[in-house]
Parts: structure tokens; sequence; C-alpha cells
């Protein structure tokens, strides 16, 4: 019998292209949050993100996080995802929404590692992040591994998609270093600002747009009154985060600096994005308005803390965006859930769920990819020169400028 709904398909898709168009997000984000000498590198590493994570999540990366295996790792179906049965949606479709998320993993770890790494080596993260770190932790979650069976929730990817990115971004910084004038030699940050906050902005506001399809899409599927309630629900609580998260780091840094910071509220709004992802399914509008502002100013001292207490350079905040945000947004669901929460007289067992889930996918992707990017620096090394870092990446890696003037 015929099972596949026609208006969940076509919802699953536009999704995934409002997921897709979350890319330029990136890219605009990271461009305007760095130096101009470093554009056309940047925007080539968000391509590279996209077109690797299509080809190898397809490849091999779908069947490791989604085809029957154990509890820890799927099976094996190289260049096919015909073991994946059609359910509401075909299994084309389930490929082409999941294949955006990968994407975003990976595009994640650009942000922190901009304006310092070879070229050739990022591929080679991008693809090991598509094909083994995101697949295998994925499929603790959303393919039926063990931590699906102990209940850990996250609904659109708080944990899966962005405390992985992070924490692979934090690898990537620390084994990097600061990028050449951040520090004095006393150890003092020199601020190294982006060459337009226009960009930075305006990929913001897209990301933002974005996220209504990557958090509602997760349903994965609209037809029918429970589908149409979920997804309203999910629009309105991804939203309200995303206000308060702006909003809240807009006035801790006017109380703090004395004026409020737009690359901060930048941020913040993206903090309260990622805080909302995991339990925008479960928690009420209050609750999420609560959570975006705990993420915006959680994502405000912790980029403080990275740069000027532990001197890690994140040059556009993924690692507090993402990585930190991450964290908390999926604990909150453990305390915001309208059912099973603490807040909520849930108790608080999934609490303990959400931390060891993320816990456990933390420790996965930080420890793998640092292990292999600590190798590759070891073995050819993944920094440029200093003195192509001081000249730029745009000509040396790629034989061409974003602004010819």
């Amino acid at each position: 019998m015929e099972t596949i709904s026609g208006l969940d398909t076509v919802w699953v898709l536009l999704a995934s292209m409002l997921v897709f168009f979350m890319q330029p997000g990136f890219a605009l984000v990271e461009a305007g949050f760095t130096r101009s000498k470093n554009t056309a590198n940047i925007l080539m590493k968000n391509f590279v993100d996209f077109m690797a994570g299509t080809l190898f999540f397809w490849m091999i990366g779908f069947s490791i996080m989604h085809s029957e295996g154990n509890g820890f790792i799927g099976g094996f179906h190289l260049f096919s995802y015909d073991f994946f049965p059609d359910s509401n949606i075909p299994k084309e479709c389930a490929l082409c929404f999941q294949t955006m998320f990968c994407a975003t993993a990976a595009t994640i770890v650009s942000g922190a590692m901009a304006e310092r790494t070879k070229f050739s080596a990022y591929i080679i993260i991008s693809i090991i992040v598509s094909v083994l770190i995101y697949p295998i932790e994925g499929h603790w979650v959303w393919g039926g591994g063990w931590l699906s069976e102990m209940g850990f929730h996250d609904f659109a990817g708080s944990a899966v998609v962005h405390a992985c990115g992070g924490v692979i971004a934090l690898a990537g910084a620390i084994i990097l270093g600061p990028r050449v004038g951040k520090y004095t030699s006393s150890g003092k940050s020199v601020a190294i600002p982006g060459h337009n906050l226009a960009l930075g902005a305006l990929g913001v506001f897209i990301l933002w747009f974005g996220w209504f399809g990557f958090n509602p899409g997760s349903q994965l599927g609209a037809e029918g009154a429970e589908n149409a309630r979920a997804i309203s629900k999910v629009f309105c609580t991804t939203n309200m985060a995303a206000a308060t998260g702006g909003l809240t780091s807009l006035f801790l840094t006017w109380i703090v600096f004395g004026k409020p910071s737009l690359s901060l509220v930048c941020n913040g709004i993206l903090a309260g994005l990622v805080g909302i992802t995991a339990g925008c399914d479960l928690v009420s509008v209050p609750g999420a308005a609560i959570i975006g502002a705990v993420c915006g100013a959680a994502m405000t001292g912790s980029v403080y803390f990275l740069e000027h207490k532990l001197r890690i350079d994140d040059p556009v905040g993924a690692v507090s965006v993402h990585g930190v945000c991450g964290i908390l947004g999926t604990l909150c669901v453990g305390l915001f859930a309208t059912e099973d929460g603490l807040f909520y007289g849930g108790g608080a067992h999934l609490l303990g769920v959400q931390a060891l889930g993320v816990l456990c996918i933390c420790v996965w992707a930080f420890c793998l990819s640092w292990a292999i990017m600590f190798a590759m620096h070891k073995i050819k090394g993944i920094r440029v020169s200093s003195r192509i870092e001081e000249e730029g990446l745009d000509i040396y890696e790629h034989g061409e400028t974003a602004y010819n003037n």
C-alpha cells in the first residue's frame, strides 16, 4: 500500500531548501567577521563543506548513520540509499534533508579555523566530519543507536549538529593556535575586527530565516492536524528563542561595555537558535524565551572567557555559539520539557539522560577530531606560514581575491 504523502514530501523538500539557504548565511557571517584578504578562502571553504558533504555523506555517511547495525554504528552500504525504506516521504527526500544537516555540521568548523588553515588540510577535515565523526554520533541519536534507546531527545540537532560542530571547531582552534598578532607578548588580546559587519548581519538574517526549515522541517511531515500544530509550535519556539537571545546580548553588552555590540547581538541571535533546536517541540513559548536568554548570556560570557582567559582564538565565535549553546540547549530539554522536564515535575531522569548524551557526543567529536588534526599537523602541517597569513590566504591559496580594487 502506498504510504508516501505528497504534502509531507513537498514540505520536507521545502525545508531542505531552507536549510541549504543557511549555507550562504554561514558564508556571509564568516566572511563579514574576518578580514577582506581571506574572503575568497572563506567562501571556497563553505562551498567545499556542502559539495563534500553531499558526495561523501551519500557515499557512506548516510549508511553509517541510518542503516541497521548496532548501537554504536550503522551498516555499510557504499554509494547506496536503497536500504532506507520509504515512509510518509520517499527515501530520496530523507537523504536530501539529512545531507543538509551533515553539511551544516561541517560548516560550523570553518569559522573557528578561519584565516590560518591550509585549504588542502581543510578539505580533508571536512570529508572526515561527513563520513565518520558526524554520522556515527548521529546514529546514536537519529539512527536507532544506544542514546535513542535511552530516551535522549534532540529534535533538530543542538547536540548532534551544533555541539558536535562546535567541539570540532574548538579542537581545530586549539591545534592551530591564535592568528598572528592576536595576542601581545604579555598575553593581552588584540581586537582583529571583521571587514564587513553588513555582510555578517545579512548572514545572520539568512540563518534565522533558514532555521525555520531546520527546526520545523524536522517534524518530517505537514499533513494532518497533528503535524500542523507541531510545526506551528516549533516555528514559534524557534523564533522566540532567537529574539530573546539577541536581546539578552544587546542589553548585556550595553551594560558591560557601555555600548550595544552588533557583532555580539548577531551571535546572540544564533545562540538562541542553537539552544532551542533540541527541545523546540517539547518546550512552551515562555520556556523558549528563557532558553534563548540563557544561551545569549552564556555565549557573551563564553566569547570573553575563551578569548581573554584561555587565549583561544575563534574569529567568528563558533565555539561559543554552537558548542556552548548546543550543550546548554540539550540540557535545557531536561529542565523545560513540559511533560518530563525537571521544572514541570518530571524529575531528574530526562536531565540525566540529556547530560550523558551530550557529554558522550562532545567527547567523541572532540577527541577524534583532535587526534586526526593533531596527526595531520605533525605530518604535514595544517597551518599556513606566517607570511601567507599576514598577506592573506586568497592570493596564495586560490590565486584570486574577493575585492579586486
